[in-house]
């Protein structure tokens, strides 16, 4: 079984599948932020979300209370990820991937916990991005350096029995959906 053809298979049904429940659950990102309050996510001193790209679950609603909120910045196409501090309203100019992100000049953190963005997703951990390794070399770079938790954000229709993993992939500790949060492990 060649896993990279299997994931670049998986990735276009996929796709077509995230886009279809994106439009038949607008409400998503409101309804999975109200998930997580009712679940207490572990506490954190600054934690990362992502600018949705396409339809992608929108994660702006989420909040966590004490906490200052971070994006992610790409520097370069196949480099790690900086998060630098962000609060809403705050200027965005694209980053290297030309997605809208944190000016050079707010604060780069090294974030608590970090909400990525999933293409699919398992009960074990498992992840699929989108294939680029952005989150796969981020949060590897981030646990080598501190304690790191990672809640993937997905719709509940995301979810696969197992997800194909290889050496690099990170997995994560935690999955949020507009319906449930399932703590791994």
């Amino acid at each position: 079984m060649d896993s990279i053809s299997d994931k670049a298979t998986l990735r276009r049904s996929l796709r077509a599948l995230r886009r279809r429940l994106a439009a038949e659950r607008p409400d998503a990102g409101d309804r999975a932020a109200a998930v997580l309050a009712a679940a207490a996510p572990p506490r954190a001193k600054t934690y990362a979300l992502y600018h949705p790209v396409g339809s992608e679950l929108d994660p702006t609603p989420i909040r966590l209370d004490g906490a200052r909120r971070s994006l992610p910045v790409a520097q370069a196409r196949d480099g790690a990820l900086v998060f630098r501090l962000h609060d809403p309203g705050d200027p965005l100019a694209p980053d290297a991937l030309g997605i809208p992100s944190p000016i050079a000049e707010a604060a780069a953190v090294l974030p608590d916990i970090v909400f990525a963005p999933v293409l699919a997703f398992d009960r074990k951990g498992g992840r699929l991005g989108q294939g680029g390794g952005h989150y796969d070399r981020t949060i590897a770079a981030l646990r080598a350096e501190k304690p790191v938790f990672v809640i993937g954000v997905a719709y509940a229709g995301q979810e696969l029995p197992e997800i194909p993993m290889e050496p690099h992939d990170q997995r994560l500790d935690a999955i949020l959906t507009e319906t449930e949060y399932i703590q791994v492990g």
